[in-house]
């Protein structure tokens, strides 16, 4: 048998030589692998990076041009796109702020009650919300996209009016129509203190006016998502506004401005809704959607139904979720039929999938019309205000509020 050839041709062999030749090789490769595997996660890392800053800074790329960011501080804001969108809302010469009450404060400044008085002597109440004098500049920003929000926003018949704003002057405000009675939980309550006797103009509420308010929420819920994509997210009777022959208009949009934010402070803000309005996915996993707002809708409705009755009176509001999770829902409250209640419990759906979307809420309104009681609604418990606070789960402050004043 003649020997193996030098490189190495039987199996015994094979085995050691590829170990000898892997060695250099390995140790090439293996370094190579592992910078290439380090480029591409830094490069990921970068694009990830560059992606979340360009998300953060589409809120307000509209006050941003291609050259330069816009400066809204205290000096001025009468930079060429703020001007362009909000010159056409700012206040005539002409109109005047009169009687200008102090009502409550807002998170960026005072919120005051008045009157606004045209040129030709016809005065309307208003409430104005002001930005509190100061240099801050992010809070100045802020109060204008807030501005900039409700011009864009207030362009339907059953959501909260925006009729002014004032920007080239101190203090920049933003002047919102006022409505009488007002405020729909406040009215509700009315209703319930009301003697009989009484000689009061306000109108008597029926399950049918239920019906007609109801229908006005859901039609102006509807607008705000299919021409805004924008949920609510405090559907209550505390932020609607009811106003002569019970018009109906959507207001408290500050959660809908805050949610579509990035900031995680601004979006925790925007969490803080009453736990007996939201709906499970929404205390769950802060999941709020459009059907997330058909939930808080449904509580409405027993609002209205009840002349205003904190819902679920008999659970503290941190054992709501776990009795829902339990199939619990709310009774069918005295004065509500069958269709109504049925409603309700629609909305209430455990998946929001299951829920009906505001544009078939406002057809089921339409088609049960006709069945709804025009018999006036008695509920002859009194409020007391701090008691329904406690049993709402609210804090107490949210519902002193004084009147609006008539005009004149």
């Amino acid at each position: 048998m003649s020997a193996a050839p030098h490189g190495c041709s039987n199996d015994t062999t094979l085995q050691t030589c590829s170990e000898e030749s892997s060695g250099p090789l390995a140790e090439i490769i293996i370094p190579c692998v592992l910078v290439l595997s380090t480029v591409l996660v830094v490069g990921l890392i970068f694009c990830l990076l560059h992606k979340s800053k360009q998300r953060s800074q589409s809120v307000s790329a509209h006050f941003t041009n291609s050259q330069q960011t816009v400066s809204l501080s205290a000096a001025s804001v009468s930079t060429p796109k703020v001007w362009a969108a909000l010159l056409p809302w700012e206040i005539p010469e002409e109109c005047v702020l009169q009687g200008l009450e102090f009502w409550q404060t807002g998170r960026l400044g005072p919120i005051c009650k008045g009157l606004l008085k045209k040129r030709d002597g016809v005065s309307s109440a208003v409430v104005v919300k002001s930005l509190q004098d100061g240099p801050n500049q992010t809070e100045t920003k802020e109060f204008v996209e807030w501005v900039i929000f409700h011009a864009t926003v207030c362009k339907h018949e059953n959501v909260v009016r925006m009729l002014y704003c004032q920007t080239k002057h101190l203090p920049r405000c933003l002047i919102l129509e006022a409505c009488s009675p007002g405020n729909l939980l406040h009215f509700l309550w009315s209703l319930r203190n009301r003697d009989s006797n009484s000689v009061d103009s306000s109108p008597n509420l029926s399950e049918r006016s239920v019906f007609l308010i109801a229908k006005q929420v859901a039609a102006g819920l509807d607008y705000l998502m299919s021409e805004h994509r924008l949920v609510h997210g405090d559907v209550a009777a505390r932020n609607i506004l009811i106003g002569p022959g019970l018009a109906a208009r959507v207001s408290g949009l500050g959660v809908a401005f805050e949610g579509r934010r990035m900031d995680p402070a601004i979006r925790q803000r925007a969490a803080e809704v009453p736990l007996k309005w939201q709906a499970p996915e929404r205390i769950m996993m802060q999941l709020s959607i459009d059907r997330s707002d058909v939930w808080s809708f449904g509580i409405l409705l027993y609002e209205l139904i009840t002349l205003g009755s904190p819902p679920y009176p008999e659970l503290d509001p941190l054992s709501v979720l776990p009795k829902l999770q339990g199939s619990y829902r709310m009774k069918r409250p005295v004065n509500c039929g069958g269709p109504l209640y049925d409603l309700m419990k629609y909305c209430w759906m455990w998946s929001f999938k299951d829920r009906p979307p505001f544009s078939a809420i406002i057809k089921l309104l339409d088609s049960s019309l006709h069945l709804a009681s025009t018999t006036k609604i008695c509920v002859p418990e009194v409020i007391d205000i701090s008691e329904y606070n406690r049993r709402a789960g609210l804090p107490s402050e949210l519902h002193v509020l004084p009147n609006i004043p008539k005009p004149d």
